[in-house]
């Protein structure tokens, strides 16, 4: 599970790490206590691309968070998917937490 401080560090790599959106951060921090790990990702990836928590490098960080779970529970992946798929649900809007964790699934290998 990650907390704000971790979210800021996964954005440094990428940007500034400057929160525009705190609340929608917090939404989704709170929301994810008690999930699991898939609806975990859907909340802070929706948080990222819809609600844009960060200035900048929301896709990176969205696609970091996905790539940093599917690591830890050993779960193969394709990159290009992953990337992908970040692109699709800003380009397209989608804030559909089941949405969101149907096409994060999708990124398996």
């Amino acid at each position: 599970m990650f907390y704000t401080d971790e979210l800021v560090k996964i954005n440094k790599k990428f940007a500034n790490g400057n929160i525009l959106n705190k609340s929608s951060l917090e939404f989704a921090l709170s929301s994810i206590k008690s999930k699991g790990w898939i609806d975990q990702v859907a909340y802070l990836v929706r948080a990222l691309l819809i609600d844009h928590v960060f200035e900048d490098g929301n896709k990176r960080t969205a696609a970091s968070i996905i790539i940093v779970y599917y690591t830890e529970f050993r779960v193969g992946f394709d990159s290009a998917k992953v990337a992908k798929v970040t692109r699709d649900i800003t380009a397209k809007n989608i804030n559909d937490i089941s949405k969101i964790k149907r096409m994060i699934k999708n990124v398996v290998r």
